[in-house]
């Protein structure tokens, strides 16, 4: 009897501790990750005075419902949870908690706006949880010593203005430039690309400038007194409804500078069309990402994967709004993060991943264009090209352009 009774305790104290180990790895995760699913969380501005970018998360999360469905990421599901801040930085703090502390996701992905992801940025880098991929072009999500947790995507704001710079300062070099920009820290880093760019000439050649906020209702007054300046160049560093606006006023006014456009509203869809096409003829503007309703992408292999992704998941949304491709493109790169991971979901080894991109094209980027990341380096995406509006879509041209502020060809 005694040796049958310690034989079964015996069997009973492994299959404990079996039980327990098996607990114990299931547990190996970060909070948002499950057997089966992984939590991701999301903030955008589907209200308010930016509400055009909202179409970024519909999207994103039409991709997510793509990837379930064809058996999701090394047999997890996305659980994408997306909540609206209206752009307003206070709401977007209420928004990030609730999903680190009540929601308990793994990572903030592709919150958009550059005030807002400032407001989250020193919590989540406490929390040490991913804040990746943020929506926004500023300068500032490159910076791994400081805030190891933040990671940027799109380039930034500096190199894209500095590149308008070099060629206001090859073609038009006795340019009399007006500006008009964003009064936040979005529009101060293009407005810092541009003066950097020009360097010495920025305080002769820039006659006029003027801020607006978003929460005025348009910016007619600052479009009249620019043009009063009798500017022959125009940089315009605003958000789609106030691009759309000054678009249309400068044409009321006669006003007809050398026009950019800066890339965050060089959308066909949500603010050329609606500006008017005769309205937008010649802008300039610079681009990571094929206009998917260009002729010139028709025959193009991943155009046509984006197209039928669109006709099955996202019917009901405009696919001249440039927004569709970036939200698309920028899903499709937190999906191989998630790859790369294979089984070990925890927010260290997220950031790893993040930080482990060679040469990654996600669809949809510019020939020469692909994603590349180290542990020195939480900025993506490096390069852009020239192109013009011609007729009812953009037109490239010149070489991609790379490197600081000025612009290098690279």
């Amino acid at each position: 009897m005694r040796p049958a009774f310690w034989r079964a305790a015996t069997m009973s104290a492994v299959a404990v501790i079996a039980s327990a180990g098996i607990a114990l790895a299931a547990n190996q995760n970060d909070p948002g990750v499950t057997d089966k699913t992984i939590k991701i969380g999301n903030i955008m501005p589907y209200s308010g005075p930016v509400s055009a970018y909202g179409v970024i998360g519909r999207i994103e999360a039409a991709y997510f419902k793509k990837i379930n469905d064809e058996g999701g990421i090394n047999g997890h599901k996305i659980d994408f949870v997306s909540y609206d801040d209206a752009y307003s930085p206070p709401k977007t703090v209420e928004q990030a908690r609730k999903l680190v502390e009540d929601d308990q996701v793994l990572l903030i992905f592709n919150s958009l706006g550059t005030p807002t992801n400032t407001a989250i940025r020193p919590y989540l880098n406490e929390k040490k949880v991913p804040q990746l991929f943020v929506a926004t072009g500023a300068t500032k999500w490159n910076d791994p010593k400081k805030f190891p947790w933040t990671m940027g995507w799109q380039p930034n704001y500096q190199i894209e203005a500095g590149i308008y710079a070099k060629y206001i300062l090859e073609h038009k070099p006795n340019a009399k430039i007006a500006v008009l920009y964003q009064n936040d820290d979005y529009g101060k880093d293009y407005l810092k690309g541009l003066t950097d760019g020009l360097g010495a000439k920025a305080k002769s050649m820039i006659v006029a400038e003027k801020g607006y906020d978003t929460s005025e209702p348009t910016v007619d007054s600052q479009m009249v007194t620019l043009a009063a300046s009798e500017a022959d160049v125009f940089v315009d560093i605003t958000t789609p409804k106030f691009a759309a606006q000054s678009i249309k006023k400068a044409n009321e006014l006669n006003w007809h500078p050398m026009f950019f456009l800066n890339n965050v509203s060089a959308s066909v869809g949500s603010v050329l069309k609606p500006a008017g096409f005769d309205a937008s003829q010649g802008i300039i503007s610079a681009n990571y990402l094929k206009d998917a309703t260009s002729p010139q992408w028709k025959n193009d292999a991943d155009v046509k994967e984006w197209n039928t992704f669109m006709d099955k998941y996202a019917a009901d949304y405009n696919k001249s709004d440039a927004f569709t491709v970036y939200g698309y493109a920028v899903a499709r790169t937190m999906v191989q993060v998630l790859k790369q991971c294979g089984n070990d979901f925890t927010r260290a080894n997220v950031m790893k991943q993040a930080a482990n991109l060679k040469d990654f094209d996600p669809g949809l980027l510019l020939p020469g264009i692909k994603v590349n990341t180290s542990a020195t380096n939480f900025a993506p995406i490096r390069q852009l090209q020239l192109m013009q509006f011609k007729g009812e879509s953009w037109q490239l041209f010149g070489p991609v352009m790379s490197g600081e502020a000025g612009g290098e060809q690279g």
